[in-house]
């Protein structure tokens, strides 16, 4: 088993943290964590794989340990999200890598992939949306805020940063909610909390419509790029539906689709499962 390294990478000015293992020249993979998380959601992941792959799993910007400026000097959006990561990748010599998309991670990491087709070997998609039919009704709050953003509707979205919020993310649909970690939680609630944090959030809340309307555009690069493609999902997530799972496999027919009995963070539970699905897919 290699090390995790723990680095930042100056990305035109702005630090990028991230973890890092596995050797150079093995093939590569690209972890994008998701809301309201950073890089520390593969703690569990990445030692399961760092025999086989060179793994590098950022915390995006204003997320973890990454910069998080303010919001008068950088534009939280996924479109500049996206910028940021995809130039990171460059940065650190990720040329041609797969990628494993979470959440907010799908609409960067698709970004990147529609972009650079001919970079990407691989997706593996945990609980990472591109289809309307994968939006649960859980996303009826922030969907009025995309259509009246007025101050009444994003201070409604403030529940979605509480404390009891994130712990409810990690345990709900889980069968045995011993099995986790409250390091995870803690961790996400520490940086929920610190200054700015809740309105760099919240404008990712308003611009997440962004993806939405990006939705038709991925999966045209699915059907037109056919990348390889396993979508692991967590089938009790209250925000994405396994519906949006199989979906994948409209534009992508032989996409492999898998569900676990678990929630919305499935490596809590199901690390050592999607570790060897993983293997498998990529070998």
């Amino acid at each position: 088993m290699s090390e995790i390294r723990y680095r930042s990478a100056d990305v035109d000015g702005f630090r990028i943290a991230f973890r890092e293992a596995g050797r150079p020249n093995a093939p590569k993979l690209l972890l994008l964590h998701g809301f309201p998380s950073a890089g520390h959601m593969f703690r569990d992941l990445i030692p399961l794989l760092s025999d086989r792959f060179h793994l590098v799993a950022p915390d995006l910007p204003g997320f973890g340990l990454s910069d998080m400026p303010a919001r008068d000097r950088f534009t939280y959006s996924f479109d500049n999200v996206a910028s940021v990561i995809d130039r990171f990748t460059e940065v650190i010599g990720f040329d041609r890598f797969a990628v494993y998309v979470f959440d907010y991670g799908a609409p960067t990491g698709f970004r990147i992939a529609a972009k650079h087709p001919e970079r990407i070997t691989g997706i593996i998609s945990q609980n990472g949306n591109a289809y309307e039919e994968g939006l649960s009704e859980g996303w009826n709050p922030i969907r009025a805020y995309w259509q009246d953003p007025s101050q009444a509707n994003r201070d409604a979205l403030r529940n979605f940063l509480k404390p009891e919020a994130t712990i409810w993310q990690y345990t709900h649909g889980v069968a045995d909610a011993t099995r986790v970690s409250p390091d995870g939680y803690s961790l996400d609630n520490y940086y929920l909390g610190r200054p700015g944090a809740d309105e760099v959030q919240l404008d990712l809340f308003g611009d997440y419509k962004s993806n939405v309307a990006l939705y038709p555009a991925f999966q045209e690069y699915f059907r037109s790029h056919r990348p390889r493609l396993l979508a692991i999902w967590g089938r009790n997530d209250p925000f994405f539906l396994p519906a949006g799972a199989e979906a994948y496999r409209r534009d992508i027919p032989d996409a492999q689709v898998t569900f676990l009995d678990t929630g919305h963070f499935a490596l809590e539970t199901h690390a050592a499962e999607i570790a060897s699905a993983i293997r498998i897919f990529l070998a």
